[in-house]
């Protein structure tokens, strides 16, 4: 008897020392948590709404420096945050001393941001695909290799609508051509956003949480809510910039607003739970360090296709416009890339 009861002490001792402990997390100054998820909640909804309201509303008149500013600075932000806030936590994660032996066998972490970037990739192609298909169907043509004015936040078949007119007679079906271009437009340019979405609230649910239950709360809070505020800018000014007929332009607003509420709602789930989630558990780190490193995958690849060669190798209004413009786009989302990257430091 006295054997079996020191045998099962040694095994929970074994499997506290797998999973570094099994209590809760840390349950001090529970009056600023609470508060941070309606700070947070401000700051992050704020950042993402921002560029829709200036952009779409008749009167808030804002120049078009301050929306240039706003995406290519939120496009180093998403940049940034795709290696240094995702990326970087998932090796991490995935690395953890608290995990079985096997996962520090196989680079996992690299693994899975690799097959989110060709999964993100082949979604792409196949919505291209079918878009430039229904184009063909009605005769048009799409430039391949992007915009013309640069003003759209992910990539899509670009119809010769001159070219059409030329080749259909009938009124009629020069605006049915025209209405069927920019649905399978709209289509394309959905798609990127929400993949682009889709990495960030992953990102923002699980910061959410470790923040709720984190030893280090104050510094954490502080430099989330300047986290939250600049990736909210990122996502706000994409959304923005999208090209979408007025039956769906809820969609800015709708995506601004789940952007902003993702976080908050991570923290009121760890808030709820603090006292028996364990963030240094195994079973933590494996959730953490999987959906953290393929959210990377996510925003490496939205951040070098859609971004930078979408936004600047393929944009004509940004090749042929002046060198002053283009090193002022450049250096508007460096800077972007930069804070996001400092901020990495604290969080």
């Amino acid at each position: 008897m006295a054997t079996q009861v020191v045998s099962q002490i040694m095994r929970r001792a074994e499997e506290e020392e797998l999973n570094c402990g099994s209590g809760g997390g840390a349950d001090n100054m529970l009056g600023l948590r609470i508060a941070s998820i309606f700070i947070i909640l401000v700051g992050s909804t704020s950042g993402a709404l921002f560029p829709v309201l200036a952009k779409n509303s008749s009167w808030l008149h804002v120049p078009k420096s301050v929306f240039d500013f706003a995406k290519y600075f939120g496009s180093g932000v998403i940049i940034a945050t795709a290696f240094i806030h995702l990326l970087v936590p998932g090796i991490e994660a995935l690395e953890s001393p608290c995990l079985p032996a096997g996962w520090s066998e196989y680079p996992y972490a690299f693994a899975l941001c690799l097959l989110s970037i060709f999964l993100i990739f082949i979604v792409e192609v196949f919505a291209f695909r079918w878009g430039t298909h229904k184009l063909a169907m009605i005769g048009m043509q799409h430039d391949a290799h992007g915009h013309g004015t640069g003003s759209h936040a992910a990539h899509g078949p670009e119809g010769n609508v001159t070219d059409t007119k030329s080749s259909l007679d009938d009124s009629t079906d020069i605006e049915a051509a025209e209405s069927t271009h920019a649905l399978d437009t709209t289509h394309t340019q959905i798609v990127g956003v929400a993949i682009l979405e889709l990495g960030v609230v992953l990102h923002s649910i699980l910061i959410g949480l470790t923040l709720a239950v984190s030893e280090e709360f104050k510094i954490l809070f502080v430099v989330l809510v300047f986290h939250q505020t600049f990736e909210g800018l990122g996502i706000g000014s994409r959304l923005a910039f999208l090209d979408l007929p007025a039956s769906y332009g809820w969609m800015r607003m709708a995506g601004a607003i789940m952007y902003g509420l993702t976080t908050p709602v991570g923290v009121a789930v760890g808030l709820a739970v603090r006292t028996t989630y364990n963030p240094e558990s195994a079973t933590a780190s494996i959730v953490s360090g999987v959906l953290d490193s393929f959210s990377a995958g996510i925003l490496i690849y939205t951040g070098m296709v859609e971004l930078l060669a979408h936004e600047f190798l393929f944009n004509k209004e940004m090749m042929k416009g002046s060198t002053g413009q283009l090193c002022y786009a450049i250096g508007c989302m460096m800077l972007g890339c930069a804070l996001m990257a400092l901020i990495g430091k604290w969080a």
